[in-house]
């Protein structure tokens, strides 16, 4: 997730002054529910791989690194008081109670392929950890599927900032993968609503033609 507020210029600054400690504190503070651009700041220590100014796999181990330990983060806050803090923050965007109870127990009933897979997708990526904690999601399922869903995550944004960084401007890699996480994130809204809707029409009685 990038944040206009944060221009790409100072982001790439600070990878570029901080190495493999920008890349796994950003990323960290990102899944431990923290709205920082910790998805550009990993695009921002790959690409300066590919330019040989920073290691590959240290950058890859320091984006795993800190998206395994700030999913953990994530985790405990929710499990240990993070509803509280869920409705409060519901409440700035107008989302009544009943609604985030929703969301948590639909995200309970898919949780394993959302912290495996939400790390692809804006915003999930950010909450997946404290959902995870507040939908009491057993901790060692979570801790397989947030290894496996980090492990994949890091592997294929280091490597694709390091390889396509070599032939694009890095503005343009991270406008391209910040549009293809909100169109991800739109393709599993339409299917979550889909998938709402056909669930409710099974129990919708047919309508009764009337006799003549």
């Amino acid at each position: 997730m990038s944040l206009e507020l944060i221009p790409l210029e100072t982001i790439q600054e600070i990878a570029h002054q901080y190495g493999y400690w920008a890349v796994f504190g950003g990323i960290l503070l990102e899944n431990t529910g923290i709205p920082i651009p910790g998805e550009t700041i990993t695009l921002a220590g790959g690409f300066l791989a590919g330019s040989g100014e920073l290691d590959y796999w240290w950058v890859l181990g320091s984006a795993l690194a800190g998206a395994i330990i700030g999913d953990n983060f994530g985790y405990w806050i929710g499990y240990l008081g993070g509803w509280s803090l869920l409705t409060r923050v519901g409440r700035l965007f107008r989302l009544k109670e009943e609604q985030l109870i929703d969301v948590r127990d639909r995200f309970a009933e898919n949780a394993a392929k959302a912290v495996i897979l939400g790390r692809f997708i804006a915003l999930l990526r950010i909450f997946a950890g404290p959902l995870a904690g507040t939908a009491r999601m057993p901790y060692l399922q979570f801790l397989f599927c947030n290894f496996l869903g980090a492990s994949i995550w890091a592997s294929v944004t280091v490597s694709v900032a390091y390889f396509a960084g070599r032939l694009v401007p890095l503005d343009q890699l991270v406008h391209w993968v910040a549009q293809s996480a909100f169109v991800v994130l739109g393709l599993l809204a339409a299917w979550i609503g889909f998938s709402y809707w056909w669930e409710h029409r099974k129990f919708t009685p047919d309508r009764v033609e009337p006799q003549e």
